[in-house]
Parts: C-alpha cells; sequence; structure tokens
C-alpha cells in the first residue's frame, strides 16, 4: 500500500489501465511532454511512447470529435479538457456526437470515452477554468457524470469509467488534487461501482448531501455542529448521471431533513434536481424543508471573491442551522 494523493492515484490508475489494455489512448493540451498541467499524465508518455500519449492543439471541440472517431473504430479514448470551463467550446462533439454516437448507430458503436476535467474553486485560476458544470452536463442523454470526493474513489471510479461501455465525463476536483490522500494498494485494482452513492458519515438530525470537494466540507461542517450537539450525517452521491436514489431516499427518510451543498450557481444546478427527487421520492418523511447551499447566480468570481462565492464551512453550517430551526 502507498498513501497517494487524488492527482497521484489518477496517474497510477492510468498507468495500470494503458498497461492492461493497449486500446487505451490518452490524449489532451499539455498531457504528453509537460505530464499535464496538474501532472495527472506526468510519466506516460515516457511508459507508453507518443503514439498513445498525443498532445493535441488547444482545441477542445477537436479533442473531443477524435475522441468520437478513435471510439468508432474500436480504441478506447480517455480526452483530457485542461479545465472543465474550457468544455464550452466543445459543447456541439459532446451533445451532438459522443452522448448519441450508439443511439445514431443504432447499437452500432459503442461509445467507450472517458473524458477528464479538473474544475472547482479555492485555488485561484483565471476565468473559465473553475465554473461547476455537472448541471448543464446531467442534462445531456446518454452521458453519464461522475465526480469523485476522494483519492480511493478517484482511483476506484476512474477505472469503472475507463472499462464502461459508454461515454463518462470525469469531473476532479482542484482543490482535491494534493490536498485529498488516501492508502492505496500498488500491485492491485480499484474498482468501486458507477452509481452508487456513498454514505461518508453517520447522523440521525439532518443529512448533508454533497459531491466532488463539497463532501470534505460538508465533513467538516458536520464536524462543527456536533459540537453544538446536531448528528449530521454526510452523503457523496459520487453520481451525477446514473443517481442513486435508493440510497439518497433511505438517507433522508432516516434523518428526516437535508440540506444539498453544491459549488454551481443555484438557478437550475443539480442540487435542483436532487431536492426534486428528495421530494419525490420521501415527502411525507421531511420534518422540514430542503435546504440548497451553493455558488451564487454570478460568473464565477476572480481572486479573493472566490471565498465568497464557493460554500465555505460556515455557510454550509449556516444551511444546516436553519433546516435543524424548522419546528416538525
Amino acid at each position: 500500500m502507498t498513501v497517494r494523493t487524488m492527482v497521484e492515484a489518477i496517474n497510477h490508475t492510468l498507468a495500470r489501465e494503458m498497461a492492461r489494455d493497449e486500446r487505451i489512448i490518452v490524449f489532451g493540451e499539455d498531457v504528453g511532454a509537460n505530464g499535464g498541467v496538474f501532472r495527472a499524465t506526468d510519466g506516460l508518455i515516457d511508459r507508453f511512447g507518443p503514439d498513445r500519449v498525443v498532445d493535441t492543439p488547444l482545441a477542445e471541440a477537436l479533442i473531443l470529435g477524435t475522441a468520437v472517431g478513435l471510439a468508432a473504430s474500436g480504441m478506447v479514448p480517455v480526452p483530457e479538457i485542461q479545465f472543465l470551463g474550457f468544455s464550452y467550446q466543445a459543447f456541439h462533439q459532446l451533445a451532438g456526437q459522443i452522448a448519441r454516437l450508439r443511439y445514431r448507430s443504432n447499437g452500432r458503436f459503442d461509445a467507450p470515452i472517458t473524458m477528464r476535467a479538473p474544475f472547482g474553486g479555492g485555488v485561484r485560476t483565471p476565468e473559465l477554468h473553475s465554473e461547476a458544470l455537472e448541471g448543464q452536463l446531467a442534462n445531456i442523454p446518454g452521458l453519464k457524470v461522475v465526480m469523485p470526493a476522494s483519492a480511493h474513489d478517484a482511483a476506484g471510479l476512474l477505472t469503472s469509467a475507463i472499462r464502461d461501455p459508454d461515454p463518462v465525463l470525469f469531473l476532479e476536483p482542484l482543490r482535491g488534487y494534493r490536498s485529498l490522500r488516501d492508502d492505496l494498494p500498488d500491485d492491485a485494482d480499484v474498482i468501486e461501482p458507477l452509481g452508487r452513492a456513498k454514505l461518508v458519515r453517520e447522523g440521525t438530525d439532518l443529512v448533508i448531501v454533497a459531491w466532488s470537494y463539497q463532501v470534505e466540507v460538508a465533513r467538516k461542517a458536520a464536524e462543527a455542529l456536533a459540537e453544538e450537539g446536531a448528528s449530521v450525517a454526510v452523503l457523496d452521491l459520487r453520481s451525477m448521471v446514473p443517481l442513486d436514489i435508493d440510497a439518497l431516499a433511505a438517507v433522508v427518510s432516516r434523518c428526516g431533513r437535508v440540506v444539498v451543498a453544491e459549488e454551481a450557481p443555484m438557478t437550475a444546478g443539480f442540487g435542483g434536481e436532487v431536492v426534486a427527487t428528495i421530494v419525490e421520492e420521501c415527502f411525507y418523511d421531511l420534518e422540514a424543508p430542503p435546504v440548497r447551499v451553493s455558488g451564487y447566480d454570478v460568473p464565477f468570481p476572480m481572486a479573493q471573491l472566490e471565498d465568497r462565492d464557493v460554500p465555505s464551512v460556515a455557510r454550509l453550517a449556516a444551511g444546516c442551522r436553519r433546516a435543524l430551526e424548522v419546528a416538525p
């Protein structure tokens, strides 16, 4: 076993999967000679060569369009979009080609494409680098959307994503690349199934539903509330699509109160989908209206203003107190 950060876990998993299946090809901006801007692909070009680890031009539509052709030709593409906000330049390939390749070919072609992209606030990036777009992406039929919140799950979910015959968007939290770490095996696969949430903290009074780095924020908020006498559970969705409705309904029904945490703007964010699902599945078990804690409905801000936009431990804890104060 070796303690690995999230970015090291991703790198190790990519190397293991490429060694396992020679059809896998990694490509994107700076992934080869530079090893990726965050070193997620560091060393892969030395091990597997420039035919399987390919540096591309700064052209996101080209990157994802190439993935469609490779998949239709029997390859297993793992393209990287350097930052998730850059995917706006390739939505026509993502929604119009990748998501419907099997549908429009009447099952002739699979689309085993895993698109990796980092995102998220807290690291002072320039414009179009930190945007959380999972709500927009989850609205595209045919795509799976996966968002790990730990180094272990980054390894396990990435393994499952690469082996999946469907296109998977694998979204990685920038703040978690080097701050989140786990013990991981050196010579064994880590596999976590897609579409299953994980209860990362038990509790009985309220549950925080979160994903990606907001799971870590939720843990800290739950610890702070425990000092005030509240028992707060934390559910990590891990997958937006497919959504683990059974796990979500079970923990909300047990606790009766729920707060949903996300970095994206509130309006039409995926948190609204989670709340709608909760109301449909366990309305009569709710003891208070669901509360959403999210980013604001503004373009993602620059520099120090990030701290006001991205949900913090204090803001999330305050949202939990609002839910706890409502009389049943």
